[in-house]
């Protein structure tokens, strides 16, 4: 069972049909829409102010989201991708937005709508990221515009596809010769 833990009489708080990886940590002023993934190894700690995570939202392995005490909180939109190891810290994600793995987003940052933040990408204190663009690089800089295909087949799929991956890791145990 993942580590729930409430800080200043603050209790994470979960939609409907959300899966929690049994040593994800999400601890204090934490709301998770419905639909929503967080994986193994995840820390979501909403302990020094809030966090906000809207539905269908996957949060992979090994990300860290937390905010800035009194100053930069965290909100994440719908159908939003957070891949492994990311960080995000203190910034405002909207819908329809793949962040790639290893990417950094910092406190203040603006990533706008149908947007992708590539793997390994910096994205620095109070950037905006404008809707539709692919940001890459360090610090991360707009690479191009997305279009309808790239949305369609990465953005919308990985967000689609972590509901079903989600169903496959429930606490139920398949013995062994039953596996032939």
């Amino acid at each position: 069972m993942a580590l729930i833990k409430a800080i200043k009489k603050l209790e994470p708080r979960f939609g409907k049909n959300c899966f929690l990886a049994e040593n994800a940590t999400i601890i204090g002023d934490v709301v998770m829409g419905d639909n929503c993934s967080v994986w193994y190894n995840t820390v979501v700690r909403g302990d020094v102010h809030y966090i906000k995570i809207g539905h269908n939202v996957n949060i992979q392995d090994g990300v860290v989201i937390h905010c800035t005490y009194k100053k930069a909180p965290v909100n994440i939109g719908n159908n939003v991708s957070i891949a492994h190891n990311a960080i995000v810290h203190g910034c405002t994600i909207h819908d329809n937005v793949l962040v790639g793995m290893g990417a950094i987003i910092m406190d203040g940052a603006i990533i706008e709508s149908n947007s992708i933040v590539a793997a390994g990408a910096l994205i620095g204190k109070g950037v905006h990221v404008e809707s539709g663009s692919i940001y890459a690089g360090v610090p991360a800089k707009k690479l191009k515009s997305i279009d309808q295909q790239l949305l369609e087949g990465e953005v919308h799929r990985i967000a689609k596809s972590y509901s079903m991956y989600a169903s496959w890791h429930d606490d139920s145990i398949v013995p062994l010769e039953k596996l032939d």
